[in-house]
């Protein structure tokens, strides 16, 4: 498989271009701020929001100067998220590097993701109309509407698959579907070519989602680079988990229930064999696949062009990642 940095060639300089706008908007002179904004400079990682307007900018009719604000704009938005998740999980490392509730307290890393939604929104109000400004704020709120929807389920072990989907659809899917929105819609695609990019990046963010929560369960902490078995902590329930207490045999479910409400040091290791004995991380691995091949369904609609293979190799990518 290639890596990353390989399928983002033909938009190496508009990804730069769009990290430059980022720098600059959140440029201050208060000592603290930039301490806080060069800390997460470290959190970029993978940049697939960013190099997702813009691939699909390409691959809809060309990527223009929209394309990277509105790149700067979905990395601020993500990141803001990623910064009040840790606060939520109560994570110590992100990238391999403490998170910034973990270094300077929950009260700057609340301010810090407030303060990145502001700039993105004032970024996104530099464009010449406002329907950037206008989805982005649609997303945020179903962002916010997903979080809250998990938090309100902690501790729920009779959650169901819908319900488990309708979360990642907003907390996760939602941001990059409109990623994929944003780059067809500013490339002046026509309305259905729009509607159809959103869905694929829907199906991207959906299997994201689940790898994501399959990692967190049986990943290697070293090697994900971000604390693991948050989700067993906080009591959310995920996929493997779902399916494994829907179809196990009754003894079995009352031993995964009693470790997901214990708190013994070998809680997670005893988690992952009883999963590892079972279909359900598969079946976890399947649905990821199936939300992918949907959406290379969709992208097989767009013209063959560099752009589209790069797409499909990151849609390929989701799902074989192991951080």
């Amino acid at each position: 498989m290639l890596r990353l940095a390989e399928l983002f060639n033909s938009i190496a300089d508009d990804l730069e271009e769009g990290a430059r706008i980022f720098r600059d908007e959140l440029r201050s002179e208060q000592p603290f701020i930039r301490d806080l904004c060069e800390h997460i400079e470290r959190f970029h990682g993978k940049q697939l929001r960013p190099a997702l307007v813009l691939l699909t900018g390409q691959a809809c009719g060309g990527a223009r100067p929209e394309h990277r604000v509105l790149a700067a704009v979905v990395e601020m938005v993500h990141l803001a998220t990623l910064v009040h998740d840790d606060v939520l999980d109560e994570a110590d490392i992100r990238r391999r590097s403490a998170t910034v509730s973990r270094q300077w307290g929950n009260e700057s890393a609340v301010l810090l993701g407030d303060f990145l939604f502001s700039h993105a929104f004032r970024l996104c109000s530099s464009l010449d109309d406002q329907f950037a400004s206008q989805l982005i704020g649609r997303t945020a709120v179903t962002l916010c509407s997903g979080e809250m929807m998990q938090v309100s389920n902690c501790d729920n072990h009779d959650l169901t698959e819908a319900e488990y989907f309708e979360i990642i659809k907003g907390k996760t899917a939602a941001l990059i579907g409109t990623c994929c929105l944003l780059g067809a819609r500013y490339a002046d695609a026509d309305e259905r070519a729009v509607r159809r990019m959103n869905e694929f990046g829907v199906g991207l963010g959906t299997a994201f989602q689940i790898i994501d929560d399959l990692l967190d369960l049986i990943g290697d902490e070293r090697e994900v680079g971000k604390s693991l078995g948050r989700d067993v902590d906080k009591g959310k329930l995920t996929l493997p988990l779902i399916h494994y207490l829907r179809t196990c045999t009754s003894p079995r479910r009352k031993e995964m229930l009693a470790l997901l409400r214990g708190d013994n040091a070998r809680r997670d290791g005893q988690i992952a064999a009883l999963l590892a004995d079972s279909d359900s991380l598969e079946y976890a691995r399947q649905t990821a696949h199936k939300h992918v091949r949907n959406s290379l369904d969709i992208l097989a609609e767009l013209p063959p062009t560099e752009a589209r293979t790069s797409l499909t190799a990151m849609a390929e990518f989701i799902v074989a990642r192991r951080q």
